[in-house]
């Protein structure tokens, strides 16, 4: 579902990724750690052609992203969705708006958007919010709506940055519970973080980076 194939990235004289090669099974929960800076954020982005390797290949849910056209990128971007740390939710807009703008750039027919809004605000326990701006929400419900983004196209694929970097350690418990119910259901997820309390315990594989490459896999 995602494979590198000796991928390096670099920032001018700066190397981030050296010679990395792994790969995540379809169905697949796993996790990537590191410290900051060790190119976790970067892996990412390279997963949804937000930048491209220097070398190496890509494939991600079937797509070889060195053969990816720019024009493509979006068809790509329809099976992958994305959960950042920031949550970069627009503030002048309600919860079922900023869902449901994924599906309308899609031009989604408005009948279905609301079935598909409100069947993801449902998983999220956030229907009852619907129509409440993000600035009257918690920094769970936050997160929980930009979860809902990402799913609401059905994506094969689920990328989280850092989810929990700004909750509470209760908080962050309740939004794994829904990363593990949206692989449950079949979607692969792949969740960078530097917080071992997130794998711990968990049964999943876990990367781990330093110096730019994979030092070590493990079971968390």
């Amino acid at each position: 579902m995602i494979q590198f194939i000796n991928v390096s990235k670099s920032y001018d004289t700066d190397i981030i990724l050296k010679d990395i090669s792994f790969t995540i099974e379809k169905g697949e929960l796993a996790f990537v750690t590191g410290p900051s800076g060790v190119g976790k954020t970067t892996l990412l982005r390279l997963i949804y052609c937000a930048e491209r390797p220097d070398e190496g290949d890509i494939i991600t849910a079937g797509w070889d992203l060195r053969k990816l056209k720019q024009n493509t990128i979006p068809f790509l971007r329809r099976n992958v969705g994305i959960v950042f740390q920031d949550f970069r939710l627009l503030l002048n807009k309600t919860v079922f708006e900023n869902v449901a703008l994924a599906l309308r750039i899609h031009d989604m027919h408005p009948k279905e958007i609301k079935e598909h809004v409100n069947g993801v605000l449902k998983e999220v326990r956030l229907k009852h919010k619907e129509n409440v701006f993000p600035h009257h929400l918690s920094g769970g419900e936050q997160q929980r709506v930009v979860i809902a983004r990402a799913m609401v196209s059905k994506p094969t694929v689920l990328l989280a940055d850092e989810p929990t970097g700004n909750l509470d350690s209760e908080t962050s418990k309740a939004i794994m519970n829904l990363f593990r119910g949206i692989n449950a259901k079949g979607t692969t997820v792949l969740i960078a973080t530097h917080n071992d309390s997130l794998f711990q315990g968990t049964g999943r594989r876990v990367l781990h980076l330093r110096d730019g490459q994979v030092e070590k896999e493990f079971i968390g």
